[in-house]
């Protein structure tokens, strides 16, 4: 895991280049969180999420209080909400709600790439966890 973290903090500029940010790396998976709680004021964080070829959900769930808004750079991701699995070409937008249980995947044979929004911040705080998890299972 590269713990590289934009150099600002709330109120200043950020400036990355492309493939810049904190980078967490869970197999098929990798998160690079753009902006977190720290650079916001916990009011919303920014990450990108690279699904590779074959990457299966990272596991139904929700968020008790907090949005998520997903936008498709590239390829062509599924997008679970509720118990409905629907995919979703570059271009596309998906506000989730707190509350409703989600999931993402790319069943695809190219890369898939979402930029996703967290609101308010925070999320950031659990990916230690999370990598943690992804390498035990």
């Amino acid at each position: 895991m590269n713990t590289e973290n934009p150099k600002s903090t709330a109120g200043m500029v950020i400036e990355l280049p492309p493939g810049g940010g904190r980078r967490y790396e869970m197999g098929k998976l990798t998160a690079l969180f753009k902006a977190d709680e720290e650079n916001t004021r916990a009011i919303y964080s920014v990450s990108e999420w690279i699904l590779q070829p074959g990457q299966e959900g990272v596991g139904a769930h929700s968020h008790e209080a907090n949005d998520e808004v997903f936008f498709v750079l590239e390829g062509c991701p599924e997008t679970r909400v509720g118990d409905i699995w629907k995919p979703y070409e570059t271009g596309a937008f998906i506000r989730i709600p707190a509350g409703v249980v989600h999931d993402f995947r790319n069943a695809t044979r190219q890369s898939a790439r979402l930029l996703n929004f967290f609101i308010p911040g925070g999320f950031e705080r659990d990916m230690p966890k999370i990598v943690e998890w992804f390498e035990q299972n």
